[in-house]
């Protein structure tokens, strides 16, 4: 080899090495491009004499700067700051909505309890009672609205996870893609890495995983395969695999996520799996917080509903008629699995006596055969009952086997309170129904001649089945320490009573007491409240509801909290949540921008670098250049000489 192949090689090289130079300075700001830079080696040296004689250089290759720990950080924590970014747009949507003094729920409730105590205050006044309906149907719509507004964002959800699955199927396609190009180019190529196209793929790659969290595998031929999940596979060499969005098997409102296999069958994924990006963020945000805020709103209306009711069917209306229904509501939902190979539904309501242990979370119950073969999964915490018969009661709610026929793994999804706000409504419009009275009235006969004095009396809360509560029932002291009770009902009469001053009297579902000194003879008398419209018992007892606790109770401990308490809880919930969410995504943002500023460091064009370079190689061209100019010289006075 002589002068002038070495001194071409050095030109070759230079060249090569400008010409990269160039390419790093015109894509320096390309999302995506890694710095290049060649590689040199020297060519193999000729023996001789003297020893081995250089034989100039060759450029192996074109070297990506690129490292796969540093790009492998990048994607998790990128991955991590795009979830918290899609919670935190949709939780702020409740938390606004929640938060507002004017549109949430707290001043509804006020205004409506309001009402209440002005008919307490004015029985009678038919005004005050249609104020106080006006509150009711003003604190129904409001349940209502909320609800709404609650499914509007439920529903928008759904159409995010659809478009974002037709955004990461648009990705696998073009990642397949990509494969196939990458494999024929380096096959082409003598195995030489095509850069570029490398740098297209950890983009395209880069922006799927702001979608969902991915892992990949690297094959040998260059290509490799996309997975996420539990290994789910989205792209494997040049084959891309289809997610598609699909109904809920166990509810029909609910948009989840299925991988269509080779054969065209849609193998629906479990929500855990599918973590990171914008898509686990609204997975996530739909279970943890949408849910149960919904549910817990319903569980107020529907606890409100049946306590409400509970006492103003205590009472008596303007026309005297006992009290009826003040709201309506519907019960739990119950949504049989579409997979389901039995037939029918258990029957599930709301147990008035244990109300107060409403949770808010949905329930699953499995038949999976054996001794014990109902499986009852509270879903918020995964909580697991297994039953041998039904009905039973569990956090409020009584499950009874009703026209329900399973097959082994059959299951149904129990939503106690879901449809409570949506679905409640004032049971009447008329203002004289309000039973602000007490159905009973107490007197003493004007002929006693003891100091014994009677109560007013007090409806039972319930009263037991079949109370003859406007029965008129005499007692009569047959001595100074006992008494006889006379007339219709159960268990009466009732003879020789002993007396005991300030004890409970209870007979057809009232309870009273007497106090002080009875003589022989004295009567007393409970009846009907004939003409009470001025009466107020029952109006104040409704009143009282409004600081009672009647929610959030257990098994094991009565209410912890009254309507008011209980929905400043689910505020307080979600206002928590949003500032986790904030703080979370706030650290995974600062994690990517760390992870991202440390590989472009190392894979990232640097004008001042390249640009060094550039004027290194333009040297070496010249000096190039210059070997090959003083060999023609040398070459021509060879010449020369010989002539």
């Amino acid at each position: 080899m002589s002068i002038f192949t070495i001194g071409v090689s050095g030109l070759n090289a230079a060249q090569a090495g400008m010409l990269t130079t160039s390419h790093n300075i015109s894509n320096a700001s390309t999302p995506g491009y890694n710095r290049q830079t060649i590689v040199q080696g020297t060519n193999v040296p000729t023996f001789t004499g003297a020893g081995f004689i250089g034989q100039g250089t060759h450029v192996e290759t074109v070297k990506r700067i690129y490292d796969q720990f540093l790009s492998g950080q990048v994607l998790g924590a990128e991955a991590g700051a795009a979830e918290m970014d899609s919670y935190l747009a949709q939780i702020k949507q409740i938390d606004n909505l929640l938060a507002d003094e004017n549109a949430g729920l707290s001043p509804a409730l006020a205004a409506f309890f309001k009402g209440v105590q002005d008919v307490a205050a004015n029985p009678a006044s038919i005004p005050a009672r249609q104020s106080m309906l006006s509150a009711g149907q003003a604190l129904v719509s409001r349940f209502q609205a909320l609800d709404q507004q609650l499914t509007d964002i439920r529903q928008g959800v759904n159409q995010q996870i659809a478009g974002q699955i037709t955004q990461i199927n648009t990705y696998s396609a073009q990642l397949a893609d990509i494969n196939q190009r990458i494999i024929l180019a380096q096959a082409g190529g003598n195995n030489q890495p095509p850069n570029d196209l490398l740098d297209q793929r950890d983009q395209m790659l880069k922006d799927l995983n702001k979608l969902v969290r991915v892992s990949t595998v690297t094959q040998g031929d260059g290509s490799f395969s996309v997975f996420i999940g539990n290994g789910q596979p989205l792209v494997v060499g040049n084959q891309a695999y289809q997610l598609k969005a699909v109904q809920a098997s166990d509810d029909p409102t609910r948009t989840t996520i299925a991988i269509v296999g080779v054969g065209g069958t849609a193998l629906t994924l479990p929500e855990s799996q599918i973590t990171g990006g914008s898509l686990g963020g609204l997975l996530n945000f739909r279970s943890q917080t949408l849910d149960s805020t919904q549910n817990a709103l319903g569980r107020i209306a529907l606890t409100l509903a049946q306590t409400f009711n509970d006492q103003h069917r205590l009472g008596q209306d303007l026309t005297g008629a006992l009290g009826a229904n003040f709201f309506t509501v519907s019960g739990p939902v119950v949504l049989p699995n579409s997979l389901n190979t039995g037939t029918g539904a258990p029957t599930v309501s709301v147990d008035a006596a244990t109300i107060a242990q409403l949770s808010a979370s949905d329930y699953k119950l499995s038949y999976v055969g054996g001794p014990t073969p109902y499986r009852l999964t509270r879903l918020s915490d995964n909580q697991v009952q297994n039953f041998a018969t039904l009905p039973q009661t569990i956090d409020g709610i009584t499950i009874a086997l009703g026209a329900w026929a399973p097959g082994v793994n059959d299951s149904v999804l129990i939503q106690p309170t879901r449809s409570g706000a949506s679905n409640i409504a004032l049971a009447f419009s008329d203002a004289r129904q309000i039973a602000a009275a007490a159905p009973i009235r107490s007197s003493a006969a004007l002929t006693n001649t003891g100091t014994a004095a009677i109560s007013a009396g007090a409806v039972d809360a319930p009263p037991p089945p079949n109370a003859n509560l406007q029965q008129t029932v005499t007692i009569t002291f047959t001595s100074a320490t006992t008494f006889n009770v006379t007339g219709i009902g159960a268990g009466l009469p009732a003879l020789g009573v002993t007396y005991t001053t300030g004890a409970n009297i209870s007979y057809n579902g009232w309870t009273t007491q007497i106090t002080g000194n009875p003589a022989t003879g004295d009567v007393f008398t409970i009846s009907a409240n004939a003409n009470g419209v001025a009466d107020n018992r029952n109006a104040a007892l409704l009143g009282a509801l409004q600081t009672r606790s009647t929610l959030l109770g257990s098994a094991t401990s009565g209410a912890t909290a009254s309507y008011q308490s209980a929905y400043a809880q689910i505020v307080s919930a979600v206002g928590s949540k949003t500032n986790e969410v904030t703080a979370i995504g706030a650290a995974q943002q600062g994690l990517a921008d760390h992870a991202t500023q440390a590989l472009q460091s190392l894979s990232g064009v640097n004008l001042d670098e390249e640009a060094a370079n550039l004027l290194r190689y333009q040297q070496a061209y010249q000096a190039s250049a210059k070997v090959l100019q003083i060999a023609s010289k040398v070459f021509d006075e060879i010449i020369a000489l010989g002539n």
